[in-house]
């Protein structure tokens, strides 16, 4: 019963987290109080459509200097749980031959145990949640069953937080186009279809996003109000 309360008030801290990293790192300092045997924690990302690993929420150096051996081979219980969508355990990281080059580093480092989670929802985010400790055997059957669920809470707070914070990315966006074709309606006298094609062209004869080249030209006609 303790763990349920304790999972449903995790539950509303993840979702009252104001964005999408304040999610990962509720979701790994709760992982360490909560789920037995975890020392340390962080959490995989893959972004860019899968090209690129990027490591968040990492509770201290173990982590971290973890997770950038893992970047450096292409390899570990984190990718394969990321990839594969399955909970990856590792009870000696000195024992272990699954990733020949990462696990003898990993054990170096003192990283024994390894637990890692996929933090899956339906929008195709790729991300995992990776306890770790320094001791081996140190995660258990409950440890997968508490991570597994506080992976699974955290999943869906991390992609609403994301859904959010594109929507909020969006509607400024908007808003600085907005302004910026006002401003080129009102200094050239022109139509506001116009002004959009003239802001289209600026930003492809710059290569640069829409966006970019229209928060400069507010910019640059803020600051010559200010002269």
């Amino acid at each position: 019963m303790r763990l349920a309360d304790e999972l449903t008030e995790l539950a509303r801290g993840l979702h009252d987290a104001d964005a999408p990293d304040d999610v990962l790192r509720e979701a790994v300092l709760a992982a360490i109080d909560l789920v037995p045997g975890t020392q340390a924690g962080s959490v995989t990302v893959l972004v860019g459509g899968g090209k690129r690993v990027e490591h968040k929420a990492a509770s201290g150096t173990l982590p971290a200097r973890v997770d950038a051996v893992m970047s450096e081979y292409g390899e570990g219980p984190c990718l394969d749980a990321v990839l594969e969508r399955r909970i990856v355990r590792v009870d000696d990281m000195r024992r272990e031959t699954r990733w020949p080059a990462f696990a003898p580093r990993a054990a170096d480092l003192g990283a024994l145990s390894m637990l890692a989670f996929p933090m899956f929802v339906k929008d195709g985010s790729f991300s995992a949640l990776n306890l770790y400790a320094g001791d081996p055997g140190a995660f258990t059957d409950d440890a997968e069953h508490v991570g597994r669920l506080l992976a699974a809470h955290a999943a869906v707070a991390y992609s609403g937080a994301q859904r959010e914070e594109n929507l909020l990315a969006a509607i400024e966006t908007r808003d600085l186009i907005g302004q910026a074709v006002g401003l080129l309606m009102e200094r050239y006298s022109i139509s506001s279809g116009r002004a959009f094609d003239t802001l289209v062209r600026f930003s492809r004869q710059a290569n640069r996003k829409l966006r970019d080249v229209a928060a400069e030209l507010i910019r640059d006609a803020e600051a010559g109000a200010l002269r």
